[in-house]
């Protein structure tokens, strides 16, 4: 199983960010291989993200290849470059 994290930062409100989210909740739900996102906030002012558990590395890679991720930094006006973190879980607490 793997782990990504996402982070930017963006002038969008979060109320906006919500929104946008949820309108495009069908389109993650439906990703081969996403067993689960989180969307977060940070501490950080404007900083939102995602944290998302792959069945596998290759259906992640598949992902961050499709037309789907690279529509993220428009639909959310993503300022600078997103912080990317990928982690390998060693195992699970709970099933």
């Amino acid at each position: 199983m793997i782990m990504q994290m996402i982070k930017f930062k963006t002038e969008v409100t979060e109320e906006d960010v919500l929104q946008i989210a949820h309108e495009r909740a069908e389109d993650f739900r439906a990703l081969p291989g996403l067993i689960q996102k989180y969307y977060f906030k940070t501490a950080e002012p404007n900083q939102y993200g995602g944290l998302y558990m792959w069945k596998s590395e290759d259906q992640m890679a598949k992902y961050r290849a499709s037309d789907l991720a690279k529509s993220i930094p428009a639909a959310y006006k993503v300022k600078d470059m997103p912080e990317i973190e990928t982690l390998d879980i060693l195992f699970e607490l709970r099933d």
